[in-house]
């Protein structure tokens, strides 16, 4: 039999990665990447003068499409050097979640309607606008005060990312919107409707993110009533009832999209999925007890369980939300990668990146060198791993970062050390969370960029963890999954396959060599650790409110500017 092929589109934070991928083994075929033109829309709207808010995070659709058609367009053209188009059966994105935007009953996003362009509300809210934590927390509010059954399933918490605190915000400070929108709707959804002209909404996110049950649906007329009156139908008016199981075929590829891409018209379309969840398949993670960090900017991690437990302060768990037959719990990180990031082109000074360049070494490189030389506790720093809030399992994205021990002595690296078993203890509180409440777990499997480029970090995680750590080999596992997904889609009549389990036998690719703990290592983290969860605790559950304070008394400063 001719060998098959997919394809698989992640849509990440700034750029979107599509992937032709071999279905007998999993091995990527050919590859392109683009970033957004718009980027994150963070402080002006494009094409206008108009400020946004502290904490806003707005994306332009367009940029999605146009990436779709110049990535795809490109990774076909170069794969159809050596395989037959006509062998590649479907395809399917992924998208970082809870990424939604306002459209019309057509599909036409509000921010294409002249009429609408101007107003930022009209626009995507990325998964990162934290705008709407006062949304959030009345939410909660309310939810807590009318014992709502669901809310102890999304880990007591619904977060200031998910879909109806970015509603509320809506309704409340701009209801010309609101009214005028049809639906409301997860980017990875709009996009696949655009690709087969078909509006099929997928599980997954509804169930992660917009609160919605497979056996007991949403939460009731009255509750979304307290909320705002103007909400008391909206699931009606805005969002709608009928979901889809991931793997299920949205439709068939539009002949405009076709054309634009070198594909063949018709060929299978997945439903949309998540980053996070979209990666189990292609790292094998498809049973209990072992926990995936899909590591980037943030992390995601999904676990894997055969009974739905209530979690304090994890994201959410649903049936069959990422593999068919379990309970996918998702829990994370706000920001990993990006404080990295934000150190390195805020607080290195110049001659760090002289020497990196004399070296031939890039600057992570050279602190990494540096940092891996100091014995663990020998900088008496620690770091409370907030910069963009915590997800897991404060769910308060009003917290902020913060690095204690500093001297006149303090160098780089040691802070950037710092900084990453920072990231590490936040896991390990994760971890140690979901196993006091009965959910096991053994090991980890990590994949995304920062595990491929940073071995100090495996090792640190290994050892503050006090878990083995397996590593996929796949170097872009959620465009993989994607196109996995989209080989269910396409089914075992296309020669493509019935379930992911089976895919993922046949596809997932792990490194030979795990990551063990160091039990010397374990050990000195062990005591500081400690420190980091009275840290946690002391800033983090409210005997200390001063990271807030601080935040409001930015905000009225900005206000008054």
């Amino acid at each position: 039999m001719t060998t098959k092929y997919t394809v698989g589109v992640d849509y990440g934070t700034l750029s979107s990665r599509a992937v032709v991928v071999n279905l007998d083994n999993g091995k990527v075929v050919s590859s392109a990447v683009k970033n957004y033109p718009s980027a994150v829309i963070d402080e002006t709207l494009p094409g206008t003068t108009i400020k946004l808010g502290n904490n806003w995070a707005l994306q332009d659709p367009n940029d999605y499409y146009e990436c779709f058609i110049a990535t795809v367009k490109e990774a076909v053209s170069e794969a159809t050097k050596t395989i037959s188009k006509d062998d590649i059966i479907g395809v399917a994105i992924d998208f970082t979640a809870c990424t939604v935007l306002p459209v019309k009953n057509d599909g036409t996003p509000l921010m294409n309607i002249k009429e609408w362009h101007d107003n930022p509300h009209a626009w995507v809210k990325l998964w990162k606008h934290h705008a709407a934590q006062d949304q959030a927390d009345r939410l909660n509010a309310i939810a807590k005060k009318r014992n709502e059954p669901w809310l102890k399933y999304y880990g007591g918490k619904i977060s200031s990312e998910w879909l109806f605190p970015k509603l509320m915000q809506i309704v409340e400070e701009a209801p010309d919107v609101y009214a005028a929108m049809d639906d409301f709707i997860e980017a990875t959804d709009w996009l696949t409707w655009q690709l087969t002209g078909k509006k099929m909404k997928n599980a997954t996110t509804a169930g992660y993110k917009a609160i919605w049950n497979a056996e007991t649906g949403f939460p009731s007329n009255e509750f979304f009533k307290e909320l705002n009156p103007l909400m008391e139908n909206v699931i009606k008016d805005k969002i709608g009832t009928k979901f889809y199981p991931v793997g299920t075929k949205a439709g068939g590829l539009l002949e405009k999209i076709a054309k634009a891409t070198g594909l063949n018209i018709g060929i299978a379309v997945g439903v949309g999925n998540v980053d996070a969840h979209v990666s189990v398949a292609p790292t094998g993670v498809i049973g209990p007890r072992t926990m995936l960090n899909i590591m980037g900017t943030s992390t995601c991690d999904i676990t894997l369980g055969e009974k739905e437990i209530p979690v304090p302060g994890m994201c959410g768990v649903v049936k069959d939300g990422a593999v068919p037959g379990f309970y996918a719990y998702e829990s994370g990180q706000n920001a990993v990668g990006d404080i990295f990031g934000w150190f390195v082109n805020n607080q290195v000074p110049e001659r760090y990146f002289k020497e990196a360049e004399k070296n031939g070494l890039n600057i992570h490189q050279l602190l990494e060198a540096k940092a891996k030389k100091l014995k663990i506790g020998e900088s008496g720093l620690i770091a409370l791993d907030w910069w963009n809030g915590n997800r897991s399992i404060l769910v308060d994205t009003d917290l902020t970062g913060l690095v204690l021990g500093m001297n006149m002595d303090t160098k780089p690296e040691e802070i950037y050390r710092a900084l990453i078993e920072a990231t590490a203890f936040g896991k390990r509180l994760i971890i140690d969370t979901f196993e006091e409440n009965g959910v096991p777990i053994d090991t980890l499997t990590v994949c995304g960029g920062l595990p491929h480029r940073n071995q100090m970090l495996n090792q640190i995680y290994a050892d503050v963890t006090n878990k083995e750590m397996f590593i996929s080999e796949h170097h872009q596992a959620p465009a993989i999954g994607a196109a996995m997904f989209a080989a269910v889609a396409a089914g075992k009549e296309a020669f493509g396959y019935d379930t992911i389990q089976e895919a993922s036998k046949q596809m997932a690719r792990l490194k030979e060599n795990s990551i063990k703990p160091i039990p010397e290592n374990v050990k000195h983290y062990e005591a500081i650790y400690k420190e980091y969860v009275k840290l946690h605790d002391y800033f983090g559950r409210g005997a200390n409110d001063v990271m807030k304070h601080l935040k409001k008394i930015k905000e009225s400063v900005s206000k008054e500017g």
